[in-house]
């Protein structure tokens, strides 16, 4: 399999479910930030995803699957016994996706205006509705160290992540230390050091 990514962009999220899930994986960078946009090797990225975001996975019959929520549990699904998902057509599966559609919806694209708008008052504003999402997921994390009763899934991959994009637009989580102590335990774990690594990140 190969993953098409940027450094640092939600792709990190099925990064992280690569090196945690032991499987054999290749990455290839893409230039968001250019007209085409190009992929490390030169190919014009829009001709593999015409979405022209990351991330894509390449399959091994090189089918291409997209949306982070999909290939999150396509890879976890693939090796059960890391236990990265619950089972299919169980409740705590139902419960992952979930958590998979809130961090998708609520807080990645919450942080949308943060990184499009210059405009500090629309920033602000972007914070405040975060705000509210981080004091729910605050309240899950009172109770257990991961987002799932039964430890770590691909869900606390995707959220790390996110949580991530807190740094880079300089603002700060102290207001929820919970929220912070969980980044911390999230960021060492091997898998995700070595994802991040690969991305140039560490």
């Amino acid at each position: 399999m190969k993953l098409f990514y940027s450094p640092g962009a939600c792709s990190l999220s099925p990064h992280i479910a690569l090196a945690e899930s032991g499987l054999a994986y290749s990455i290839e960078k893409v230039n968001l930030r250019a007209e085409p946009r190009l992929t490390e090797s030169g190919a014009d990225y829009r001709a593999l995803n015409p979405k022209g975001y990351v991330p894509a996975l390449q399959l091994d019959n090189g089918e291409f699957l997209t949306e982070g929520p999909a290939i999150l549990q396509y890879i976890a699904d693939q090796v059960p016994q890391r236990q990265l998902a619950p089972a299919n057509g169980t409740l705590a599966r139902y419960r992952l996706q979930e958590m998979l559609n809130f961090i998708s919806t609520e807080v990645h694209k919450g942080f949308s205006p943060m990184f499009r708008s210059q405009d500090e008052a629309v920033r602000d504003a972007a914070w405040q509705q975060l705000s509210t999402r981080f004091a729910m997921l605050s309240d899950i994390l009172s109770r257990q160290d991961y987002l799932l009763a039964d430890g770590f899934s691909v869900a606390d991959g995707y959220l790390f992540t996110c949580l991530g994009w807190a740094r880079i637009l300089g603002r700060k989580l102290d207001a929820w230390p919970l929220l912070q102590a969980y980044v911390g335990r999230i960021g060492e774990r091997p898998a995700v050091m070595q994802a991040m690594r690969e991305e140039g990140l560490l």
